[in-house]
């Protein structure tokens, strides 16, 4: 089985290297100084769960070049979706599975439009890694997992094939028949956390901690929760413990990827979390003030800093 990573970050690059060492056949997709770095030094990886350097790495920025994929980890930030879906026509042949593993709800919809229904498959990984430096990819504290599955919740040989690469590879691989419930979870939880931790610029430690913060928290869960269940998603109605129970689990300096984005200046997902909750909750007759508030807010660095008073 061949392995295309269409984005080499910190989802991407952690997730890629693991199955690449497992003996999976990877090629990564990356750009600028990463690539760069990656072919001059190899992939690292700096991990409590274990360091890791692949030295001999396949690594382009033109996927006619990969070549055809058995399975493309879709792994590009929200703002790049339509543009790397294009791009990855050149990595299909027929039964070739994309599986998203991008924050928010929207990508898969996106994906379809482009690429076919029948490309497509919904990811979710759990996990806090970013590029620290040049290929190098830095993952804070332990959590690492992946889900994956068909839409609808059917089966196939593809998902079964890279399930058994993907449970050696040394993260935790859930092979899921309930993909879209998944996606929605992991939202209810990201798109609170990332709006939290980047309108106080504060970690999961701080978040908790503090009553107000905490308590901010889990109502952009609650808000999240409505609104799946406006669009045909019941998460439970423990959802809000089950994800107070995921905070209080984290390692204290952890940052939502977002917030990593604020603190360098680059461009924020922000219209695909809070954003989008709130857009959907308007769509669906929810209010959702947490995530109004949270988008408000943070307009202004959507594009990375503001230009000036």
């Amino acid at each position: 089985m061949r392995i295309a990573v269409m984005g080499s970050g910190g989802v991407g690059g952690y997730f890629g290297a693991r199955l690449s060492a497992a003996g999976a056949d990877v090629v990564f997709l990356a750009r600028g100084r990463h690539l760069a770095a990656i072919r001059d030094n190899g992939l690292k990886v700096e991990s409590a769960a274990g360091d890791l350097h692949l030295t001999d790495v396949r690594a382009t920025d033109d996927p006619a070049q990969a070549g055809p994929a058995d399975v493309v980890m879709f792994c590009v930030k929200l703002w790049d979706t339509e543009s790397a879906a294009e791009q990855c026509r050149a990595l299909l042949k027929p039964g070739t599975a994309v599986i998203t593993f991008q924050n928010g709800v929207t990508s898969v919809d996106s994906l379809r439009r482009v690429l076919g229904d029948e490309h497509v498959a919904g990811g979710v990984a759990h996990i806090a890694a970013t590029i620290g430096e040049p290929g190098v990819i830095r993952h804070v504290g332990t959590m690492a997992r992946l889900t994956y599955g068909e839409l609808g919740g059917r089966t196939s040989e593809r998902l079964e094939a890279f399930h058994a690469l993907a449970s050696r590879a040394g993260f935790t691989a859930t092979l899921s028949d309930a993909i879209e419930r998944a996606v929605w979870e992991k939202f209810a939880f990201l798109a609170p956390f990332s709006g939290v931790t980047t309108l106080t610029r504060q970690p999961a430690g701080v978040i908790r901690r503090v009553p107000q913060t905490r308590a901010l928290f889990l109502d952009a869960v609650r808000e999240v929760a409505a609104v799946a269940r406006s669009r045909g998603v019941d998460l439970g109605a423990d959802v809000a413990e089950r994800l107070e129970h995921m905070l209080d689990g984290l390692v204290a300096p952890m940052k939502a990827s977002m917030l990593h984005d604020l603190e360098r200046g680059g461009p924020l997902e922000l219209p695909w979390l809070s954003g989008a909750v709130a857009r959907l909750g308007a769509e669906n007759g929810v209010p959702t003030p947490v995530h109004h508030v949270i988008a408000s807010a943070l307009a202004p660095y959507v594009d990375g800093p503001p230009a000036g008073p």
